[in-house]
């Protein structure tokens, strides 16, 4: 008796395209295993014997298989209708069994994965007759009901681990070896696949160009299902600036998820839910374990003279509700935990240069790309009249957003109080109570959104992005966490705000009391207080400095004050461990974290979603920069009340605040966001 094998079940209805992709399927495992392949209509008795295929399917191939015995059985002689010669199928490495039932219920606990193959009722007729011919359409109504009954009593597309949309173009097998490679339980046999999955190489060309950034991305992802833009709007500082907050505008980030590498993923409460072209893979698990798997070591080399940390990977947003797995409590979503894609290849402008760097893996489809690229950054760089048109712009003669609050004023203030009541009790120092505004947002365009809000509130952490229907429109002027590739680590909390004003003379008198309040600074230096211990989790010992401390920092709408802590990573520790020991993010918690967000949970009473949690990329040579979602609109196509328009918002409370300061300060810190929709703070 050998070892079991690995076994892997490809089903879905006639038609399908099952066959062809098992078959391709074996070919590339073949590369590096030995591969056994058992067809189910080699066994099925006769075009009404579904059911009893199924059953000698599981008694005589699969049970034995599994054990890691030769399966014995006997085929079905379709032209004398009866059964026919005896054969064997042996137990190699891996054995891909396929057919109308593979993963029927009483098949699935002898399974290492379930493959699900969905294609368009007509094209599955189409198919299945094109390949078995005239023979085949007199019983297709009659094995066709046969599945609808078998399926309605045992809906195996719901236990399946991969879903393929076969469209038939070639792409599903390559699409469904990558998602295995990603199956905890194949992970060791698919070894050989998960090396060259990480033997990548990364081409790159610059171009000499500073586009019209707006233009340049509405060209090449105006129509991506999926695309991110982390977007320093307020890029001006990195051409005449040398201050920190200029070096943190110098670069924009442009990718969608298309191309040979092309991957999204999405997880909600502890679930993963990855597609790959045409294959969708589900893993359970924490996040941060999965991320663990896919990013934190050097996999690539930056490109001669390229000066930025993003050598191509994960880009896209973590949620505050994360925290489950840091500490906090479970509460869930109406958005996804995280979102994130994978850029095979990307544009970043660096603004200080005045150029365009193109990055691309290497891949069959990577000299096509380089064109389409260059075409559109010469184009986005051409006089306005060559410039890509954007979509009708959202204006205030359109329907302006009528936004609610999850709380009314007495509502907050009194949950002011019921904070300070759990700082005298010694519960918290500090608590970052938030709450939510909330709009319709049937009308609203978000991409003509965000171009009006990096417009009006440029920002260096300013970012578009884009899952399906779901929209994220962030002006972000705060880092969370950045860790450089040789481990670098850098945290720039933001605590204390003051509005802008058009009068220099009073602009000036409001940054100065930024400046000498003394309830900011201890807000402030609390947070500050914290992220050093964040950041000391995995830090060399010794390496935590604060560089700067309470600095006045000013933007479009706003003077916030901000500091930056510094540590290096140790040697060695696990980037995604790093990331996760400090999120969520301690300025929009409080202190001591853990405690002071269950307070806020309490307080709260809903959910965060993607507010208060982070935006950014984890990139192939293991660096990171994630900002914090704030001045942040978000367009949830799944609400509880339709497509949603929402903007969350909070500030620090302290044992010395004051409520109605504070419940101004939420309306100052909305007022850059709902300005530039033309609507008001809700009465």
């Amino acid at each position: 008796m050998t070892p079991a094998p690995v076994i892997i079940a490809v089903d879905g209805r006639s038609g399908a395209g099952k066959t062809t992709l098992a078959v391709e399927l074996a070919a590339r495992l073949r590369e590096h295993h030995k591969v056994s392949l058992f067809h189910l209509e080699d066994i099925y008795p006769g075009w009404n014997g579904l059911a009893t295929g199924i059953e000698r399917y599981v008694a005589t191939v699969l049970t034995p298989l599994s054990q890691g015995e030769a399966a014995e059985w006997t085929s079905w002689d379709w032209e004398r209708h009866y059964d026919g010669e005896p054969r064997v199928t042996l137990p190699a490495e891996i054995v891909i069994v396929e057919g109308v039932g593979a993963a029927a219920e009483a098949a699935r606990s002898m399974l290492d994965a379930v493959v699900w193959v969905e294609a368009t009722g007509e094209d599955r007729r189409r198919r299945a007759l094109a390949r078995d011919g005239s023979t085949y359409e007199p019983y297709w109504d009659t094995w066709a009901a046969q599945e609808d009954d078998w399926l309605a009593a045992d809906p195996v597309a719901r236990a399946a681990d991969i879903s393929v949309q076969n469209r038939a173009d070639g792409s599903a097998p390559d699409d469904v070896l990558l998602t295995l490679t990603y199956l905890p339980s194949l992970a060791a046999v698919l070894a050989p696949e998960l090396s060259s999955r990480r033997g990548l190489q990364l081409r790159s060309e610059r171009v000499e160009a500073a586009p019209d950034a707006e233009a340049l991305f509405q060209r090449l992802y105006g129509t991506a299902p999926n695309a991110a833009w982390l977007d320093s709007s307020n890029s001006a500082t990195a051409i005449t600036g040398g201050t920190q907050a200029a070096a943190r505008s110098r670069f924009s980030i442009m990718a969608d998820d298309g191309g040979t590498f092309g991957q999204s993923v999405l997880h909600s409460a502890g679930t993963s839910q990855l597609t790959a072209g045409c294959a969708t893979v589900q893993m359970s698990g924490p996040f941060f374990r999965w991320l663990d798997s896919v990013w934190g070591r050097r996999a690539v080399r930056a490109p001669e003279g390229y000066e930025g940390q993003f050598t191509l990977g994960w880009l896209g947003y973590l949620g505050y509700e994360l925290k489950r797995e840091t500490g906090g409590n479970d509460v869930r979503s109406d958005t996804p935990d995280a979102a994130l894609l994978f850029a095979g290849r990307a544009l970043v402008l660096d603004h200080r240069e005045r150029a365009v760097w193109l990055l691309a893996l290497d891949a069959p489809d990577a000299d096509a790309w380089f064109q389409e690229a260059r075409t559109a950054v010469e184009a986005a760089t051409a006089p306005p009249t060559a410039a890509v048109v954007t979509p009708a712009a959202f204006s205030a003669s359109g329907p302006v957003p009528e936004f609610t609050c999850r709380d009314s004023a007495t509502d907050y203030k009194r949950k002011i109080a019921d904070a300070q009541h759990e700082i005298s009790e010694g519960n918290s120092y500090e608590v970052c109570l938030t709450t939510t505004l909330e709009a319709d947002a049937s009308g609203l365009d978000p991409w003509q959104s965000y171009v009006n809000l990096r417009r009006r509130n440029p920002a260096p952490f300013a970012s578009y992005l884009r899952f399906g229907e779901l929209a994220v429109a962030s002006t972000s002027p705060e880092r969370f966490l950045r860790i450089l590739s040789d481990g670098g680590m850098r945290a720039e909390p933001i605590k204390g705000t003051r509005r802008r004003s058009k009068d220099d003379g009073e602009d000036i008198r409001l940054r100065h009391e930024l400046e000498e309040s003394l309830k900011d600074r201890a807000e402030n230096i609390m947070i500050v207080d914290l992220l050093r211990n964040d950041l000391s989790h995995y830090a060399v010992p010794g390496s935590v400095t604060v560089s700067r401390l309470c600095a006045i920092e000013s933007y479009a709408t706003v003077h916030q004050m901000v500091s930056t802590v510094d540590a290096q990573l140790r040697p060695g520790a696990p980037r995604a461990e790093a990331v996760a020991a400090a999120f969520p993010a301690g300025s929009m918690t409080g202190a001591p974290k853990i405690s002071t967000m269950d307070i806020l949970d309490r307080l709260e009473a809903g959910p965060r979603g993607i507010y208060s949690g982070a935006v950014g990329y984890f990139s192939l040579n293991a660096a990171t920069d994630l900002a914090v979602v704030i001045r942040t609109l978000v367009v949830n196509p799944g609400g509880r009340r339709g497509r949603t328009l929402s903007l969350g918002v909070g500030g620090a409370i302290t044992a010395d605040s004051v409520a109605d300061d504070e419940y101004e300060e939420i309306r100052t810190k909305a007022f850059g966001v709902l300005s530039t929709l033309g609507a008001d703070f809700p009465a």
